[in-house]
Parts: C-alpha cells; structure tokens; sequence
C-alpha cells in the first residue's frame, strides 16, 4: 500500500473508534473531582444508566452542555463547507478523544495538535492525520514520529520549519533515527513539514518572505524532509477585533499568501497546505487564503479549537460568529459550578472553586444563576486556588447555595479535569448528567 502524504488525503482522517467508545468501560473512583462515593467501583456507562442528576455531583464542578456541544459542531461545519477551507481543529483545547471523534465524524479533515506529548495521546487513539502546529527539533520525539511514519502507511503527519537552523537540526535527528537510508520507500518516509511565515511581535515564524525562501530551500535540499506547504498563527498578532488589530490580521494572512505563491512551483507533496487561523480570526483566514485553493489546487485549513466548547467571555465577544461573520452565533458549553462556603461579611461570600478547578487568564468567573433559582448578581474579584471572593451578590447567594458560572477560554479550563460530567441542558434545574468527556493533560 502507498503511503498516504498529508496534502493527499481527501477523505475524513480516522480515529480509534472503538478505542474511544471504551472509555465508556473506565472504573470510576476517588481520582475524578466531583464525583461522588456512589460512582465509585461502577464503570462510567453503568454509572450514567443510574441516572444521575447534577445535584448528585459535588462542586467545585465544571460541566459540559450536550446541546450546545451539538450545535457548536454544526455551525462550524456548516460554516467552513461554505467558506471553502476544511478545518482540523486543534486538540489541544481539550485533549478529549471522545470530542476528536465528534468533530471527524462532523466533518474535520485532521486533529492540530501543539507538542510531542499532545501527539502520542493522538496516537494513542489511532489519530491518523495530525498537523504539528509547531517545531519538532528534539531528537528523541522525531526518532519516535519516525517509526510512526514507517509502521503505519495510513499515518499523514506534517509539522513546522521557520529557519535554516531547524531544518539542519531535524535533518541530523532524522538520518541518525535511520531516515534516508533504508531500501524500502514504503517504510523509510520523509517527514513532511510548512514552512512558517511569523509577524513582528508575534510567536515563532521566519519574519521576513525571504527569510522563509530560504527555508524553503534548505528543505528542499534535506532528503529526509519534503515540502508540504506553508503554515502561520494570526492570534498572536493581535487580541481584539478592533480596526487595528483586524488590520494587523489581514496584513500578515496577506504575506502568507505572498509566500504560497513564490513557494507554488518547489511543493514536493501531491497537494500543498496553506493553514492558519486560531478560534479569533478564521474568517479573515478564509476571506484571504480560501481563493488559494482554486487558484492552485492548494488544501486550505483553518485551525480552530475553542469553537467546540466556546465560552461566556473571551470567545464569546471575538469570535466571527459573534461578530457577525454568520448567521449563527456559537453558545457557551462549558458551566463552572461553586457552593458558597463562608459569608464573612455582609457584602463578601466565599466559594469552593479556585484556580485550581476554573481558568482564570481570560477573565474571571461570572456568577449567572443559582442552581434550580434566580440569576445572581455580585462580581467575582479574586481566585486562590482553592476559593473564589464573590462581592456584592447580596441574600441570593447564602452559605450552601450553589452558584452557575460563566467561564472563559475553554483552554485553561479542561486541564484543570481528567472527567467532565455532561449534561442534557445547564438550564434545567436539575439537568440529567447524559456523558462523561475523559481527558489527558498529563
């Protein structure tokens, strides 16, 4: 069987699906936050054929909405179908193979994913196309990528180069791992690798089109690397979706197309991949690189992440679709929950969930309603890491209550959980818990 290059598969990457879908035999225990005695011993599928409700879990908790998770999965593909690009979402947002297999079976081309150990949990659960997005140089990981290439013919792998230095380094890890040498072309393969295209103030990337030709060169020149493409992130150029920072976007995504263009005739795979675009920018990704595909046979992917789980903070004011990119907004599928344990003074309530179970560099937690009661008021001004300062709420907070919150970027919220109940809809007021996302952080 030929191998696959990433450029040349067409049809949805795979997954392990029958490796997801045991997960639903994993044994529930003491590990799992919020889970309470009565699931320990049972496995997750028999624990949720109990019916359990969300008053039966403990707090701190953080929760998923399976209704907004449903949507979120639909607009987005309805939304790149329209907009000419294919997406392979970055897994790294919530390392969640059960989610991974929602969104290939929805349509996703491949799974984006950000370090080596990101990649072996992908291939743990037979991930079998995976965008790099970043520089493998360690030798160890790239002797492993290695013979990942040659077991395993249906394995599409591609990461990023943004210098001569690089290419050189990954060259020397690869022919001392044995690439280059061996007689069979079938099991001895190439690593396929973009050339990454940076802005000024921006993460890794060449600064200059010329500076990333010459990478293009040296790749070219390495035979244990072919070039596949080209590659870039727009989030870190900008942080709002204000004239400016759109302008700052579209200057840079206007460059990379430049870059495709010089880099068209030397693609050494069957078909060239232009990706950007995070959870921010991703229209302005399709508006600018999209036409590249009819004007070069390029595959054009968008690499959103956050959109599955989205937020009440962050993503929800600069995501496109909030900002009018689509008809469709995205809705919020992530819900803290926090019970107020101390009300020191009168207008001061402490709650049970800090740092340690909430993301908190986005924004602080919002306090939105009471469970099974009314919306709350009050600010949240504070975490510890094992508390929450809520002021101002007045008597709709008491000692006991247990507060909804509203949360922001969904990327610092999964690693906090390696269990994240779901449940059948947050604003019931007492919603069935319906799933169990399983994650691997590390």
């Amino acid at each position: 069987m030929a191998h696959l290059t990433f450029g040349s598969r067409t049809d949805t990457a795979g997954i392990d699906r029958a490796q997801v879908e045991a997960l639903a035999d994993e044994r529930l225990d003491w590990r799992f936050k919020a889970l309470p005695p009565a699931a320990w011993g049972r496995t997750v599928q028999a624990y949720l054929a109990s019916g359990p409700r969300l008053s039966d879990l403990g707090t701190p908790l953080l929760t998923l909405d399976a209704g907004a998770l449903d949507h979120n999965l639909r607009t987005m593909a309805a939304w790149c179908r329209d907009a000419g690009v294919a997406l392979a979402p970055h897994g790294k947002t919530t390392m969640a193979p059960a989610l991974w297999l929602a969104q290939l079976d929805a349509g996703a081309v491949g799974i984006t994913l950000a370090n080596l150990p990101q990649l072996r949990v992908a291939r743990a659960f037979g991930v079998q196309r995976v965008l790099l997005a970043n520089t493998l140089v360690d030798p160890a990981g790239l002797a492993w990528i290695a013979g990942e290439l040659a077991a395993d013919a249906e394995f599409a792998f591609v990461s990023w180069v943004d210098s001569v230095e690089t290419v050189a380094l990954m060259d020397a890890a690869l022919r001392a791992a044995g690439v280059g040498s061996g007689p069979d072309p079938e099991t001895d393969r190439p690593v396929e690798v973009l050339v990454e295209l940076g802005g000024a103030g921006g993460r890794t990337g060449a600064r200059t089109v010329a500076e990333a030709e010459a990478v293009a060169e040296a790749v070219r020149a390495a035979p244990t690397l072919r070039l596949a493409g080209v590659a870039g992130y727009e989030g870190a150029l900008a942080h709002d979706a204000t004239a400016e920072g759109l302008g700052a976007v579209s200057a840079y995504l206007r460059e990379l197309a430049n870059l495709h263009r010089r880099l068209a005739s030397g693609y050494e795979t069957e078909r060239p991949v232009v990706t950007a675009g995070g959870s921010a920018y991703f229209d302005t990704v399709a508006e600018i690189l999209a036409p590249l595909a009819g004007e070069s046979g390029a595959e054009v992917i968008v690499r959103s992440g956050a959109y599955l789980i989205h937020d009440d903070g962050f993503y929800h004011h600069i995501s496109p679709l909030a900002r009018g990119a689509g008809p469709t907004p995205f809705r919020a599928a992530m819900h803290g929950w926090a019970r107020v344990v101390s009300h020191p003074e009168p207008q001061l309530s402490l709650l049970d969930g800090g740092k340690r179970d909430f993301p908190f560099d986005e924004g602080l937690p919002v306090p939105q309603v009471v469970r099974g009661g009314e919306a709350v008021s009050g600010v949240v001004t504070a975490l510890n890491d094992q508390h929450m300062f809520l002021r101002d709420a007045g008597d709709a907070a008491p000692v006991g209550a247990v507060l909804r919150l509203g949360l922001s970027h969904p990327c610092t919220a999964f690693d906090k959980w390696s269990l994240i109940p779901v449940v059948d809809d947050a604003d019931l007021p007492d919603p069935k818990v319906v799933g169990m996302v399983r994650t691997y952080f590390g």
